[in-house]
């Protein structure tokens, strides 16, 4: 990598960190959407950078927290979501070996999607979801972890519906996809698809995501939820765009 493409990537981390802050989520989407547009490394090291700075700020996060946690709820979605995950590193392997355009392309595509679903005002439900409903949205969160690092949205739409209080949803939520990341992060060390790349990727991009969580965490920032989740969002759908626009020019060529 060039000094510059150093250089953006960690401008990348700090943007994906400062979103993920005040908004809880679209670290990973913001992280692999930047880096694919500007080509600033693989998208496979982007993603494992990603799932190693999750698993890091959940680990601190999920400190003392264990009252919390809702056991059916990550009973019915954790083995679902493994599932999943390995179908997705399964894909992400041979996309990236055999269609790299088409990987721009799905990234595109889940991206805007994905800002799509968090800009969604679901009403809460009366009743809790049924087993099968949290397997359903545990598998496709699996494939999107396993893919893109990127298992938020469908959880966090699925979840923050269930009439269950609020701190057992944040840190189900965080406990679920900390539980996937680690999933994740065992099947591409397993599997040969952790290069020394994204371990110096690492490395560099650790310190700076754990420093502004830190200062964050201190001096929240002053905008509104609402104001930040739509200029993240903004954010998302641009980049989608810019990814899905040369993707298919590349493979219609």
């Amino acid at each position: 990598m060039s000094g510059w493409q150093v250089a953006g990537f960690l401008l990348c981390v700090a943007l994906a960190t400062c979103a993920q802050s005040v908004t809880g989520f679209a670290l990973a989407l913001i992280m692999l959407g930047l880096a694919g547009l500007f080509e600033l490394a693989p998208l496979p090291d982007v993603a494992n950078v990603a799932t190693v700075i999750s698993l890091l700020n959940a680990a601190i996060a999920l400190r003392g927290t264990r009252k919390w946690l809702d056991a059916p709820m990550l009973r019915a979605t954790i083995p679902a979501s493994i599932v999943g995950v390995a179908v997705g590193v399964a894909l992400l392997a041979w996309l990236s070996a055999n269609v790299v355009m088409g990987l721009r392309l799905l990234l595109g595509v889940v991206v805007i999607a994905c800002a799509l679903v968090v800009l969604l005002r679901a009403e809460p439900l009366a009743t809790r979801s049924s087993t099968a409903s949290f397997a359903g949205f545990g598998v496709l969160s699996g494939m999107l972890g396993g893919l893109f690092a990127a298992s938020g949205p469908p959880l966090v739409y699925h979840f923050y519906r269930q009439p269950i209080s609020l701190e057992a949803l944040r840190d189900t939520l965080m406990a679920a996809l900390a539980a996937g990341g680690v999933l994740r992060l065992l099947m591409v060390v397993a599997s040969g698809q952790f290069s020394p790349n994204a371990l110096f990727l690492c490395a560099l991009a650790a310190p700076v995501a754990i420093g502004l969580t830190w200062w964050f965490k201190r001096r929240p920032l002053g905008w509104s939820r609402d104001a930040v989740l739509k200029i993240v969002c903004a954010l998302l759908i641009v980049t989608g765009v810019g990814l899905v626009g040369p993707a298919v020019r590349a493979l219609a060529a």
